[in-house]
């Protein structure tokens, strides 16, 4: 008789029932960075996810029974429930204030907004700079709508550097200098940060810790558990459905299932 092995996950998140399994056994993060219509010529049409679908995903896990929590509550969040899920922004895009407020009030969920503070009013310059469609980011006066709706800001540098690839004390003026504007701008605590790119390293990590960040987010898929390091929790990726002929016929099964 053959060992049973476990099914391999997707790579990305849409739907609930796929990741069920995996979402028991810890604080499942999921990590979302521009909602609605895509414009053209968008060269990461992946980083786009419609509202409808994403208010599809909030019910869908509200239906479920889960509750959102924030990263930083993870580390007690897992020891209170099992049935829990933290919702993240990256970036702070207008377009991510604009569609999911409502599906968040609707459920119910509380969600956090990592910002860029040197850009924030302004454009997504990192990607515009590599050719990719403009796009704005919020201004003060949307992120404290963001705050009194009960959601949660955190830190993205402050201008979103691949930050592996610039000196440590250009580095360490990027981290630390994020977490303070936040904290001056919008007077609360800044203690979650995001990685920009997901791209860190042990010396990356310890600059976070020195800023005085509790959690940070990485890009690496799974699940967090007891032992996870709070500086390198990980997140799943939501995205639409991958458009090939396997995905196209179970959407048109579960169409016609009566």
């Amino acid at each position: 008789m053959q060992p049973l092995t476990t099914p391999k996950l997707p790579q990305y998140y849409t739907r609930l029932a796929p990741f069920a399994g995996e979402f028991a056994t810890g604080s499942p993060i999921l990590t979302y960075h521009k909602l609605g219509p895509r414009p053209l010529r968008v060269r990461l049409k992946g980083l786009y996810l419609g509202e409808a679908l994403f208010r599809r995903q909030m019910h869908e896990l509200k239906e479920a029974g889960y509750r959102s929590f924030l990263p930083s509550e993870w580390s007690k969040d897992l020891t209170n429930s099992s049935q829990s899920i933290a919702i993240t922004f990256d970036d702070g895009l207008e377009n991510a204030l604009k569609y999911s407020v409502e599906p968040l009030r609707e459920t119910g969920f509380r969600a956090i907004q990592f910002l860029v503070p040197g850009l924030i009013g302004k454009e997504n310059a990192w990607e515009i700079a590599e050719g990719e469609a403009r796009e704005r980011l919020m201004d003060a006066p949307q992120i404290r709508d963001w705050i009194a709706a009960g959601h949660a800001i955190g830190a993205h540098t402050c201008t979103h550097p691949h930050l592996t690839r610039i000196p440590l004390a250009e580095a360490r003026k990027e981290i630390l200098a994020s977490r303070l504007r936040l904290e001056d701008q919008f007077g609360v605590p800044i203690r979650d940060f995001c990685y920009p790119y997901g791209d860190w390293n042990p010396d990356v990590r310890s600059l976070v810790e020195e800023a005085g960040f509790t959690t940070a987010c990485t890009t690496e898929s799974g699940v967090n558990r007891q032992g996870t390091d709070s500086l390198a929790l990980k997140r799943f990726t939501a995205r639409y459905a991958s458009r090939n002929w396997r995905n196209v016929l179970t959407g048109l099964q579960r169409l016609l299932r009566p």
